[in-house]
């Protein structure tokens, strides 16, 4: 597994809680949080990794530098803030 991957994964699952904390309205419990931060930090990651190419190459290339890491984690962190959230409040409309 790719450094890059994991390193968006465990961010996502942090950025998920982060969001849930900021949103407790929407928040699905710590475990789910988790797992849609995951989800979304995979994704983030993998986008950000297509956008922007030097962060790709350099991750597939095993060459990772503190710049490519911290685009990483941010990209992870806010994807999986941002689909938490989502599921959040896909869970909230529902419930009425």
């Amino acid at each position: 597994m790719d450094v890059s991957l994991i390193v968006g994964l465990v961010s996502g699952a942090l950025g998920g809680n982060g969001a849930a904390k900021l949103m407790p309205d929407s928040s699905l419990g710590t475990l789910w949080n988790s797992v849609a931060g995951i989800a979304g930090g995979g994704l983030g990651s993998t986008v950000l990794g297509m956008i922007v190419p030097s962060l790709g190459a350099a991750a597939a290339g095993g060459g990772m530098d503190i710049g490519s890491i911290l685009a990483q984690v941010a990209g992870g962190g806010v994807g999986g803030g941002i689909v938490m959230a989502v599921i959040g409040m896909i869970k909230k409309a529902m419930a009425k």
